[in-house]
């Protein structure tokens, strides 16, 4: 029997196991696809929002905030790619500049540092490549951008150090109420007991809530389609610009990434299950949106479209509460929801106070995390590394520089990947300009030695997503 089951390990269930891992409790994380982070929150903007969008008052204004100072502080401790760059929410005209002091006015009440109304002069100053269009714009310079599936990967990794139990391709299918306290969970790979549940399942999360409960949130999923272009684009602009945001979000961004590329979009479309095609369609649109805030983004230099599918939901507002006796639902994180993961954590684990669970504070647990970045080495530093292990002296993916030795260091790690893509977020291997094409061979032939596995069974991404079938040439030259 687990004290604390966890069904799904985005970057909240990331967050949240985390969090309970400081305490002396047995803790399970279920997952159901093959990896980590490998819904929304690997198909997002990969912002850490200021917070002065949600309405004051709200879970969204309060969370996002203090999520927003968390996540600096655990950036730092685990060693994940954050840049607080700054924000601007751009207006076009004169009529947009009441909805500018509004969100100032949200900002101000919602306790966001540094935030300010700036005339176009002075946005001009921040971001020469906007357009001549822009009359003012809301600077809030506590906004960054992230690595977001690696933050989430970071907290998992440190979590299941500490003891905490994952179980990846784990799909709930089931939960039945148990006699006096606690639930059994019915999943692919076996059933799974625990005192208290935590519904973190993200677009799926109205589906487990109405195992245990009656329907009282209904979720809408969302899909946003992006460019993402090569780095020769990643210095076009320095801040991460908005447009004034409707009822669907935020608006179509322009945006550097903490790795060095340009990212614009994205649109919104309501869509069943978790659609996560792309379209020319919206494409076009996406192009167009952003070329009014940025006229000279050069679109041609895309290395990758993608579509990411959020968890709106029709209660406005994230969904964190008690469904049933111990059955906690974190539900509906939508934007800003990787901004306020950590602070969601705090919430859940207080909630879990709530229910009677006694929580004593872990005295061994170890936190922390650093991980090898050759290309970001001084030449005496990659000698060093080298001479201690030959690996990093191999350079498997040249658009980004990431060596085998990186590689390994990720395959070894607590959360080792089970797939190209899966290699791909933890080290960067495939994120560069030929998108893998060079170094995906070789990064299937190591994943194939090192896990001891057929060729044929190393996955592109989520389960059957093969990459080989077999042999198509015997022998002879």
């Amino acid at each position: 029997m687990f004290d604390v089951a966890i069904i799904g390990c985005g970057v909240i269930g990331a967050a949240t196991a985390y969090t309970l891992a400081r305490y002396q409790l047995k803790v399970l994380v279920l997952e159901a696809e093959n990896d980590v982070a490998d819904g929304t929150t690997k198909a997002n903007s990969a912002i850490i929002h200021a917070g002065y969008d949600p309405e004051p008052g709200t879970r969204m204004a309060r969370l996002d905030v203090l999520g927003n100072r968390l996540a600096g502080e655990i950036c730092e401790r685990l060693d994940v790619p954050f840049e607080r760059n700054g924000s601007l929410v751009l207006a076009f005209s004169e009529e947009e500049i009441p909805h500018l002091k509004k969100l100032y006015s949200n900002g101000v009440a919602n306790g966001v540092p540094g935030i300010r109304l700036l005339d176009a002069a002075q946005v001009r100053e921040l971001e020469p490549n906007l357009s001549d269009r822009v009359v003012a714009a809301l600077y809030a310079p506590s906004a960054g951008v992230i690595s977001p599936w690696e933050y989430a990967l970071a907290m998992a990794q440190v979590a299941v150090r500490n003891g905490v139990r994952l179980e990846r391709g784990s799909r709930v299918t089931a939960i039945r109420k148990l006699e006096g306290e606690g639930y059994e969970l019915h999943t692919g790979t076996g059933d799974y007991q625990a005192r208290r549940v935590i519904n973190a399942a993200g677009l799926h999360s109205e589906e487990i809530h109405n195992m245990v409960a009656p329907p009282s949130f209904h979720i809408q999923p969302t899909r946003g389609q992006y460019y993402l272009l090569d780095k020769s684009e990643g210095s076009r602009v320095n801040c991460v610009i908005f447009q004034c945001p409707t009822k669907l979000g935020k608006g179509i961004l322009v945006s550097p990434t903490v790795h060095g590329n340009l990212i614009v979009g994205p649109d919104a479309e309501l869509v069943d299950g978790d659609d996560t095609s792309t379209t020319a369609a919206a494409l076009e649109q996406v192009a167009e949106l952003g070329r009014k805030s940025v006229p000279s983004v050069d679109l041609r230099a895309s290395i990758r479209n993608f579509a990411g599918v959020r968890a709106n939901s029709d209660r406005g507002d994230f969904v964190i509460e008690e469904a049933a006796p111990g059955f906690i639902d974190l539900a509906g994180i939508k934007s800003p929801g990787l901004s306020s993961a950590p602070a969601i954590a705090l919430e859940a684990v207080e909630l879990l106070k709530g229910t009677g669970l006694e929580l004593r504070e872990d005295p061994d647990f170890v936190d922390g995390r650093r991980r090898p970045r050759f290309k970001e080495l001084s030449e005496a530093e990659k000698r060093a590394l080298i001479a201690k292990d030959p690996a990093y002296g191999r350079v498997i993916c040249r658009c980004e520089t990431v060596t085998e030795g990186e590689i390994l260091e990720a395959v070894r790690a607590p959360i080792p990947p089970v797939s190209v893509d899966g290699v791909k977020r933890r080290c960067s291997a495939g994120m560069g300009r030929c998108q893998g094409g060079f170094c995906g061979p070789r990064v299937l032939e190591i994943l194939s030695r090192e896990l001891h596995r057929d060729p044929t069974e190393i996955l592109k991404d989520k389960a059957g997503t093969v990459i080989l079938t077999g042999q198509t040439k015997q022998g002879g030259n």
